[in-house]
C-alpha cells in the first residue's frame, strides 16, 4: 500500500468493542533518504483509527508490513482496512476477526490466522454466492451479476420413496408389514460458470406417497416413487429418486424394499426394487451413483454410496430388514412389522442412515403390541449428506387395533419406513412418506 500525498492515510474501522490490537510498519522514500517507521495501537472501541498517517511532502510512505489481532477472550469483531485520501474512502480489506484471530499483510498481500498463529486464509476472498432450494417442484438458478463467476458448483439429492402400508388380517395365516422406501441419490458436480447459462430450469424432487391401508382384512398399498432432481438447460445433471416399498400381503408373499435412486435413473418398487443406474445394482453394497437393491429377506449388507440406500423388506416367513445406508446419499426406510400364523407378532425394522456405510441407524422401529407406535422420522439431510430413513411402524395382534405408521424419511432423500400389520377390523399402518431432494448452487 502506497500513501502518496499529504492526505493519504491507512485507517481501520471497529465494530465493536473487542479489543483490536495493530501494528504498521512502513519506510519513507524520497529523493535523498530511506527512513523506516512504525506504529503500535490499541484500540477497545467501535470506531474509525488512523493506523498508518500521511507522509510529509515530497515523500512516498510504502507500508511494509501490517498485524491487526483481536486480543478478546471470546468476542468477535468486524474489522475493515481503508485506504483514505482525504475525499474518498477504499475498503481494501474487511473481515470478521474472531477471538484471538488475525489479518497480516505484507508484500504478498492479505493472509489470515487462526488463534494457534495457523493460516486459515490468504489473499483476498472473492464474493461468492450461495442459492438453495429444497421446495420441491420447478424453479430457476439465476448467474449472479454482481461480480464476475469462474466456477459454479451444484450439490442435489433425489427425494425418497414412501413407504408401502401395512397389512390388515386376524386369521392364523401370515400377514405382511410394508415395505420400506429407497433413499434417493446423491450428485455433485462443477462447471465453469461461462458454460452457464444467464439462467438455467430445475427441478426439485417432492418425496414419494405414502403406501395408503386399505379396507379391512386386505393387503397395503405400495409407495410411490420419490421425484428426480435435476439441473440445468444448457447441460442436465440428474439425482434420481427411490422406488416406494410394496405393500404388506395377507400371505406369505416376500416384502419388497424400494430401491435406492441412482445418477442415472429411479430406483423401483419394491419386488424387491431394483437400485437405480448406473451400474449393476448389488445387495452387497453399490459404487458411487448406483442405488442400492431394495431387500426381501433380512440382510444387512444393502449400502450405497452416491445412490440411495435400499428399502427393508421382509422375507415369506415374516423377518424384517433395516433400511440401507448411503455415504452420500439418502437412507433407505425400514420394514414395517408382521404377524405370522400364530397369529404373533414379528416386529419391524430401523431406517438406514446417511454418511454411514453400515445399514440401519435412521429413523427407530416403532414399538409392538395393544398400542403400537409409528416409526421415528428419518433426520434430515444437508450439503454434505442425504436424509435418513423412516423407522418401521409397529404391528399389534389385539383385536381390533390399527398398525401404526412407518416414519417419514427426513429431507434430502430418505426413504419411508412401511407400515405395521392391523389386527381386522383394525386397519395397517400407513407408510411414511419420502423425504424431498434438495439442491444447492454455490458460485465463485
Amino acid at each position: 500500500m502506497i500513501l502518496s500525498s499529504i492526505s493519504d492515510i491507512i485507517r481501520i474501522v471497529t465494530t465493536s468493542t473487542a479489543d483490536i490490537h495493530v501494528q504498521a510498519a512502513w519506510a519513507d522514500i524520497t529523493t535523498a533518504a530511506f527512513t523506516p517507521g512504525r506504529t503500535n495501537t490499541v484500540i477497545v472501541t467501535a470506531v474509525t483509527t488512523t493506523i498508518v498517517a500521511a507522509p510529509a511532502a515530497s515523500t512516498q510512505r510504502q507500508v511494509k508490513r501490517a498485524m491487526i489481532s483481536n486480543r478478546h477472550a471470546s468476542a468477535a469483531n468486524t474489522v475493515s482496512v481503508q485506504h483514505f485520501d482525504g475525499t474518498t474512502s477504499v475498503t481494501v480489506f474487511s473481515r470478521t476477526l474472531l477471538a484471538g484471530e488475525s489479518i497480516e499483510f505484507d508484500s504478498t498481500g492479505w493472509t489470515v490466522l487462526n488463534a494457534g498463529g495457523s493460516v486459515v486464509a490468504a489473499g483476498i476472498s472473492g464474493p461468492v454466492d450461495v442459492q438453495v432450494f429444497t421446495a420441491a417442484g420447478a424453479g430457476t438458478w439465476t448467474k449472479p451479476t454482481g461480480f464476475t463467476p469462474s466456477f459454479v458448483e451444484v450439490i442435489m439429492f433425489g427425494a425418497g420413496g414412501g413407504g408401502g402400508a401395512g397389512a390388515s388380517l386376524a386369521t392364523a395365516v401370515v400377514a405382511k408389514g410394508g415395505g420400506g422406501g429407497g433413499g434417493g441419490a446423491y450428485n455433485r458436480r462443477t462447471f465453469r460458470a461461462s458454460d452457464l447459462g444467464a439462467t438455467e430450469s430445475l427441478n426439485v424432487g417432492a418425496g414419494g406417497t405414502a403406501g395408503a391401508a386399505s379396507v379391512a382384512g386386505a393387503a397395503g398399498g405400495n409407495g410411490g416413487i420419490g421425484g428426480n432432481t435435476t439441473f440445468g438447460t444448457t447441460v442436465l445433471i440428474g439425482a434420481y429418486g427411490g422406488g416406494g416399498g410394496i405393500g404388506g400381503a395377507i400371505s406369505a408373499a416376500a416384502t419388497g424394499g424400494g430401491g435406492g435412486g441412482g445418477t442415472g435413473s429411479p430406483g423401483a418398487v419394491g419386488t424387491p426394487g431394483a437400485g437405480g443406474l448406473p451400474g449393476v445394482p448389488v445387495n452387497t453394497g453399490s459404487s458411487g451413483g448406483t442405488g442400492s437393491t431394495g431387500t426381501s429377506s433380512a440382510i444387512t449388507t444393502h449400502n450405497a454410496e452416491m445412490g440411495g440406500g435400499g428399502g427393508g423388506g421382509g422375507a415369506a416367513t415374516p423377518t424384517s430388514s433395516v433400511g440401507g445406508s448411503s455415504i452420500y446419499g439418502g437412507g433407505g426406510g425400514g420394514c414395517g412389522g408382521h404377524h405370522n400364523a400364530t397369529p404373533a407378532i414379528v416386529a419391524g425394522a430401523a431406517g438406514g442412515a446417511s454418511n454411514s456405510a453400515s445399514a440401519a441407524g435412521g429413523g427407530a422401529v416403532g414399538t409392538d403390541g395393544a398400542a403400537p407406535t409409528a416409526g421415528g422420522a428419518g433426520s434430515n439431510g444437508h450439503s454434505g449428506r442425504g436424509g435418513q430413513g423412516g423407522g418401521g411402524g409397529g404391528t399389534t395382534v389385539t383385536a381390533g387395533v390399527a398398525g401404526a405408521a412407518g416414519g417419514a424419511g427426513g429431507s434430502h432423500g430418505g426413504g419411508g419406513g412401511g407400515g405395521g400389520v392391523g389386527q381386522n377390523p383394525g386397519l395397517g399402518g400407513p407408510g411414511g412418506i419420502g423425504g424431498a431432494g434438495a439442491i444447492y448452487v454455490f458460485t465463485w
